[in-house]
């Protein structure tokens, strides 16, 4: 009736003995087609929609044993090279034989008409195919492993794939995407494979890599590598000592000494990384700056009186640095000036004929970009022309940017491995302008590009401290500043119509859920105008928890697309029903939905952390449109069913999430359930992500806990002391 190819999915009729009407039976369903016996178990469901149903656990796949099925299985197109017609002819001829006869004697099926020589052989391969793909399905399943792994598991190995789990079902966790050390490590157990195996040890201490660098982390210094690993295995540290050296011998993990850290192991694609990104921009750096055929300062006045406004010194020396410089580091917090500065650095540019490219980590900072200096700014990635299905940039050493000056802002969310890409694609002539604060949350991904080229002092490093008139009169700057030295924002009652930044005591979490529902929905559009979906922004530390990103979600999608009050309790009211919606898992998307997209969408020129709204559902055809632009320049996107998982709701979003963009107004709630998560660069970052509006809503405990705590752990990464040598 219904198959997702992406996830296996399937929905199907099947005819069961002694029972006068099929059965709908759902789950994910790989190898099966019509006319194959089938024996489940799982559980009887009551769909809203459709009724009664049995969701699929586990399943055995059978040979057809009616003339009937083993019609129905081979005219399927299970099997290449047969077709309905071509079935009916082998069963009238071999029957009940059929099988048999195209397993183990195909030659014969030559004495069907329309099928020759070639014909039979490629029926048998396709059979003997089907059946071994049927046999390692059986084998995975009941080894724990989902369908939609098992279907990925066969595509990777073929007929190796028993083989291989067997002899070391650690390889999946490195050779088959989304198959982690955890999924490997419960089909390990279901094998028998001691805990202190030789294979499990080495793919947990790749493991323990592979968390480290989602914390930052380039590498890890000996002794905590073995004790994470060792947390992570449930086993002594004393066992790893000899996995390590067979990981290095192998070539998996690099080791070196890194005084005074001592012995420290990475994962070979983070330490070619970050090695040859210091290499890269130590030839950038050392290689002599075009001429510059200009009076610097009579330049920079002439921009002052051209453009109306006086730059500061510190503004001025920034200008200079960026036109005379090979590396310059422009960095500060809000209201200082850093727009200002691109904007003369994109004008001097063009005056002296240089090719100047400006660049940013997302498609929101690169839109900013755009906007204020009135030149094209694009992402990082499109910069260097990602190939996606190839995996990599086509700009590169082979093939350089042509440029002069290359600017890049919002460089505190660089990582490590985009850093490279970027310098690799940089002609040595060229000049580098790296743009960001170093307060804000660190990148994603690992490394610190940002400080660390700061702390090289190989790169001058502008440091942006006055905050200029018009932004000091923002209580959203000052309260930022105020935070980032270490003192709480100013908490009074507000003084003025034009105040930006409030904040509401509410020490109960549900009570904080139900104020920040009603500031968006109602409050904040009725005082201020502004849209409650495109203009205001929920930021949130965590995604579980009372008010995290899911409660809050389904609290907000309750109240501004169903349109529901909140039950007595302050729980998110059931949504009212929607002919039009799509459901994905236990998401549904209604016209009208505030959505992200969750990761880079070459294909539809969509990427990771872009905002938009759904603007039309069709349930029939399984299809969604999104206006990803703004009221003045709107951009539809369509998508299918398939390509939901893509997309997560967006009234709430986590303040990582939020990194590179801007909003107008933004509500963030803050309390003691956040305590794992209450830093202040955290804080921070969610402040200086609003334009004209910040509301803080929570406890005054936990605003004091965040902005004390200054102590975020430090990245383990080397690029610095790399650049020093």
């Amino acid at each position: 009736m219904y198959r997702d190819e992406s996830s296996s999915f399937a929905v199907a009729k099947l005819s069961v003995d002694g029972q006068p009407m099929p059965v709908t039976i759902v789950g994910e369903l790989v190898g099966v087609n019509e006319g194959l016996p089938l024996r489940l178990r799982g559980q009887w469901v009551e769909d809203k929609k459709f009724g009664k149903q049995f969701r699929v656990v586990t399943y055995q796949l059978n040979e057809p044993n009616t003339l009937v099925g083993i019609e129905r299985f081979l005219g399927s197109g299970l099997i290449n090279g047969i077709g309905p017609e071509i079935a009916r002819r082998m069963v009238e001829h071999f029957g009940m034989d059929t099988l048999e006869v195209i397993g183990r004697t195909p030659a014969r099926l030559t004495e069907v008409t329309g099928i020759g020589a070639s014909r039979a052989t490629k029926i048998a391969e396709a059979f003997a195919a089907q059946r071994h793909v049927q046999d390692v399905m059986v084998f995975l399943r009941g080894h724990g492993v989902s369908a939609g792994f098992a279907a990925r598991i066969v595509k990777r190995y073929g007929n190796e794939a028993i083989n291989v789990v067997r002899e070391n079902p650690y390889r999946l966790a490195r050779d088959v995407w989304g198959i982690g050390f955890r999924t490997a490590d419960g089909i390990a157990e279901k094998l028998g494979i001691a805990r202190d195996a030789p294979a499990r040890l080495e793919a947990g201490l790749l493991f323990a890599l592979d968390t480290a660098s989602e914390d930052g982390h380039v590498h890890l210094p000996d002794d905590k590598l073995m004790e994470l690993a060792a947390e992570l295995l449930r086993i002594d540290m004393g066992k790893l000592a000899p996995s390590v050296t067979t990981l290095a011998a192998s070539g998996l993990i690099i080791i070196e000494n890194l005084p005074p850290r001592g012995r420290c192991v990475s994962l070979p694609r983070l330490h070619s990384a970050e090695t040859e990104a210091a290499a890269r921009l130590r030839e950038i750096i050392n290689t002599p700056a075009r001429s510059l055929a200009l009076d610097i300062d009579a330049a920079i006045v002439d921009y002052e009186v051209s453009s109306t406004i006086t730059l500061a010194t510190q503004q001025k020396r920034a200008v200079a640095a960026a036109l005379l410089d090979k590396c310059a580091v422009i960095t500060g917090g809000p209201g200082v000036g850093k727009t200002t500065i691109v904007r003369g650095i994109v004008h001097l540019a063009r005056l002296t004929r240089r090719r100047i490219m400006l660049a940013a980590p997302t498609g929101r900072a690169a839109k900013r970009m755009s906007e204020a200096t009135g030149a094209e700014a694009v992402t990082l990635h499109r910069l260097l022309e990602y190939q996606p299905h190839e995996g990599k940039f086509a700009k590169n050493l082979e093939n350089l940017l042509e440029v002069d000056i290359v600017v890049v802002d919002e460089t505190s969310m660089v990582d490590i491995l985009l850093f490279r890409a970027l310098l690799d694609a940089i002609p040595v002539s060229a000049q580098l302008v790296l743009v960001g604060d170093i307060d804000q949350l660190p990148s994603v991904g690992p490394g610190a590009v940002l400080t660390d080229v700061i702390d090289s002092e190989a790169a001058t490093v502008i440091r942006l401290t006055e905050i200029f008139r018009q932004a000091a009169a923002s209580k959203i700057v000052t309260s930022a500043h105020r935070i980032n030295s270490g003192e709480l924002p100013v908490l009074d009652a507000p003084r003025s119509d034009s105040d930006d930044f409030f904040f509401i005591e509410r020490d109960d979490p549900i009570k904080a859920r139900e104020t920040i529902v009603e500031l968006v929905a109602e409050r904040i559009p009725t005082r201020f105008g502004f849209d409650p979906i495109t203009q205001v922004q929920v930021l949130t530390p965590m995604h579980r928890g009372e008010l995290g990103t899911e409660a809050l979600n389904a609290a907000l999608q309750a109240r501004l697309v169903a349109g529901a009050p909140p039950n007595a309790d302050g729980s998110a009211a059931a949504p009212a029903p929607v002919a039009t919606a799509l459901r994905r898992g236990d998401r549904q998307f209604r016209t009208g939905d505030k959505v992200m997209q969750l990761r880079n969408d070459y294909d539809r020129a969509v990427f990771n952390g872009d905002i938009g709204v759904v603007t039309h559902v069709d349930g029939t055809h399984n299809t969604m449109r999104i206006d990803f632009g703004d009221a003045k320049d709107p951009r539809f996107v369509d998508y299918e069913r398939n390509d939901l998982d893509q997309l997560t709701h967006a009234f709430a979003v986590s303040i990582h999430k939020s990194q590179g963009s801007e909003y107008p107004a933004v509500v963030m709630p803050i309390s003691t359930q956040h305590f794992m998560m209450l830093q202040r660069s955290l804080l921070y970052t969610a402040v200086t992500r609003g334009k004209k509006l910040v509301v803080i809503v929570g406890s005054k405990r936990a605003l004091g806990m965040a902005v004390r705590n200054a102590e975020a752990k430090k990245r383990m990464t080397w690029l610095a002391e790399r650049l020093r040598d």
